[in-house]
């Protein structure tokens, strides 16, 4: 679903990437908090953001179309901003990864992040 006249964008609101347990049938989970009940999963996380912004753009439309108001991004929790200083050859390596995945910075180091905590959860859950 096209998102060319949404009055927001995916990227403004804050979402949780997971990894699913064998018994959840595998991949990976991505959810928005401010969104009840908006949520995707895929193969693997770029394939999960993928179909999280479809599950998005759903939500949205169907909010739009029954006249319900939309929230505000970082509505249900706090600002979801997080500014970072980087040396300047870290932030190239970024930005030519970012490139080549065809993502944003931002998208990219939240991917990063989303997966060491998924990560750092299931070793959790092992022990």
């Amino acid at each position: 679903m096209n998102n060319d006249h949404l009055p927001v964008k995916m990227e403004e609101f804050p979402f949780e990437i997971r990894p699913l347990s064998d018994a959840e049938g595998g991949g990976w989970l991505i959810t928005f908090p401010d969104l009840p009940g908006c949520m995707s999963d895929g193969e693997n996380i770029e394939e999960a953001i993928q179909n999280g912004r479809d599950a998005f753009n759903c939500w949205m439309w169907a909010h739009l179309e029954d006249n319900r108001p939309l929230p505000k991004p970082g509505e249900s929790q706090g600002s979801g901003r997080f500014v970072q200083r980087l040396p300047k050859s870290l932030h190239a390596r970024l930005q030519a990864r970012a490139k080549q995945e065809g993502v944003s910075v931002n998208t990219l180091v939240a991917t990063f992040i989303a997966e060491g905590l998924g990560k750092r959860t299931s070793a959790e859950r092992a022990a």
